[in-house]
């Protein structure tokens, strides 16, 4: 009996040595694979959505580490992959459908480096927190009252722009329109990931972050401009969650603020060749807001409620052109129907452009995701569902996915698309 429980002590020891490990390591790997049927298209442009039936795929995959460095420091290294196109290699819709698609031409896989970050948490009090190994996550304990910064290679969404239903196109809702602010033109090179630092002060009543990040050297392009004096992107972000455990509510505004090298709407509308990128010109600005609500129904579900702004009056940059959008959506587990790890959502998007750059694409012009020509302006309409299917240990998901577009890229003349999704994800 004796001998039984040393052998049961050694064992817990062993999987708490585990579990105290000061290192990470996670694999994800999401293949997408849309089809369209054949759309009403009186006319194409250059960006346009392709009028016939298509079908495209897309895959990532990425590796995740991370490491305890020393007290409060940690450091992270996220290498990937990824390949194949979305519908019309990624345009034609402001609020694409495939999340994990990019708008590059070349569909071969590539292997780049995705992250590479030290984050740094200084305790402000002296009750602690324990945090549960995960991607991008060390299993350790962190102050309920701290400051932290962030410097390095990272996505913005990693940060800021949260959501609990509403966030992540891997496990949830596709279009870009609801993984996170349509309108927030947030700094990235075409992949998604920026450069530079963030600063957050974090407690369980308020957290607030602010960063500074690279932009990228064209619109919408795969490097990043590190003259800092004259190219960057300020972003500012104050969250506050409200209610009992259970029925929550978290609100967060978003500010930001970006200065570089771009093109301006008006003026490129009265050019002979209506080309944005000839009017481009230093110290060009955008800047904009968003509202981001999501309130707990109970344990399995939850609403979730988006609105963001830009001015508008400069060529967008980094992640799409939408000006203006608001969505709406609603998030439930299975656990009614005995499939806790399933998850069932539903929402609805409405993006808008500026009048300035309403007129600049009615005129003939282009932007990096949209244009046909001509514009019958009205507004982008999207309806989103998708159920996630569990198929194996809390590793493996099959989610089919539709969604209706009314008026891609803006343009009542062109649509309504239909498009069907089937996502597998899988995930240790």
């Amino acid at each position: 009996m004796k001998a039984k429980f040393i052998s049961c002590y050694c064992l817990l020891l062993s999987f708490s040595a585990i579990a105290q490990q000061p290192f990470t390591f996670h694999f994800q790997q999401t293949v997408v694979s849309q089809t369209k049927p054949s759309i009403n298209a009186p006319y194409s442009g250059t960006n346009s959505l392709i009028q016939s039936k298509e079908t495209q795929a897309s895959i990532t995959a990425t590796f995740f580490t991370g490491a305890k460095l020393w007290k409060g420091a940690e450091g992270y290294f996220d290498a990937e992959l990824s390949g194949g196109s979305g519908l019309s290699g990624a345009k034609g819709i402001a609020g694409f459908t495939n999340g994990e698609a990019f708008r590059i031409g070349d569909a071969a896989p590539k292997i780049y480096l995705a992250r590479l970050y030290l984050k740094q948490t200084i305790p402000l009090s002296k009750e602690y927190v324990t945090v549960e190994d995960g991607i991008n996550q060390i299993a350790t304990k962190y102050p309920k009252k701290y400051l932290r910064f962030v410097l390095g290679k990272f996505c913005l969404s990693d940060f800021f722009d949260l959501n609990t239903y509403s966030h992540d196109p891997r496990s949830q809702f596709m279009n870009w329109a609801l993984m996170s602010h349509g309108a927030w033109d947030y700094a990235a090179n075409v992949r998604g990931y920026t450069s530079g630092y963030m600063v957050e002060y974090g407690s369980p009543e308020i957290g607030i972050r602010f960063s500074t990040t690279a932009v990228p050297t064209t619109a919408n392009g795969p490097d990043l401009n590190y003259h800092f004096a004259k190219n960057y992107s300020h972003s500012f972000e104050v969250s506050k969650p409200f209610g009992e455990s259970g029925k929550q509510m978290v609100i967060r505004l978003l500010g930001y603020y970006t200065k570089t090298y771009m093109g301006n709407y008006a003026i490129a509308t009265q050019t002979v060749d209506k080309d944005i990128t000839e009017t481009r010109k230093d110290g060009r600005t955008k800047m904009g807001f968003g509202l981001n609500a999501e309130q707990q129904l109970n344990a399995n579900a939850g609403l979730f409620f988006r609105t963001s702004w830009n001015d508008g009056k400069n060529e967008t940059w980094a992640f799409t052109e939408i000006d203006h959008s608001i969505s709406l959506g609603f998030s439930n587990t299975g656990t009614k129907w005995k499939r806790p790890n399933d998850t069932f959502g539903v929402a609805i998007v409405a993006n808008g452009i500026s009048k300035e750059h309403q007129a600049y694409l009615a005129s003939g012009g282009y932007g990096f995701i949209v244009g046909d020509g001509k514009l019958n302006y009205g507004l982008e309409k999207i309806f989103e569902t998708y159920y996630n299917i569990h198929l194996h240990d809390k590793h493996f998901w099959l989610a089919p996915n539709y969604q209706f577009v009314v008026n891609p890229a803006y343009n009542k003349d062109r649509g309504p698309v239909n498009v069907f999704s089937l996502r597998a994800h899988a995930e240790f």
